[in-house]
């Protein structure tokens, strides 16, 4: 049997950067809001433990983003299938990342991909071109995460 799995990204601000990444890819931002409010009034959980965003709660130092065609759990907003995790971490990026997310234009839209990205937030890096093989471009997410655009 398959298992089930979530990508956890490392950041500096985890609701900043699910926000550019649910852009990037239209996800859905999850929304913890009831599962917080409850543990808040059973005593399970300190208002320390809780920040706000976009008007939302959220866990401090988390958010996660999922697809919008997957389950989720109405309770606690967290999504049963594609699913990523952001979690702030004490230290900086120092080096290149040994995974990344690859996005995937529609045939012939590389350039809008790209162009909407950059308006996101993200900066090219470089530019690939194998020729009938393909062509992408390297990118960095707003906290400088590489990942292609092709």
């Amino acid at each position: 049997m398959a298992l089930s799995w979530k990508l956890v990204i490392d950041t500096k601000n985890a609701p900043v950067l699910a926000d550019f990444w649910a852009a990037a890819l239209e996800y859905e931002v999850e929304d913890p809001g009831a599962l917080i409010g409850q543990l808040l009034a059973a005593g399970h959980l300190g208002e320390e433990a809780v920040v706000e965003h976009n008007g939302r709660q959220n866990f401090r130092g988390f958010a996660a983003i999922r697809h919008p065609d997957d389950p989720f759990d109405p309770t606690s907003g967290v999504g049963r299938g594609r699913r990523l995790l952001f979690q702030d971490v004490p230290e900086a990026k120092t080096v290149k990342n040994r995974l990344h997310i690859d996005v995937h234009s529609e045939p012939g839209g590389l350039d809008a991909l790209v162009a909407r990205l950059e308006g996101l937030g993200a900066t090219r890096v470089r530019e690939y071109d194998q020729g009938p093989a393909g062509h992408w471009w390297v990118m960095l997410d707003p906290e400088g995460n590489e990942f292609c655009a092709s």
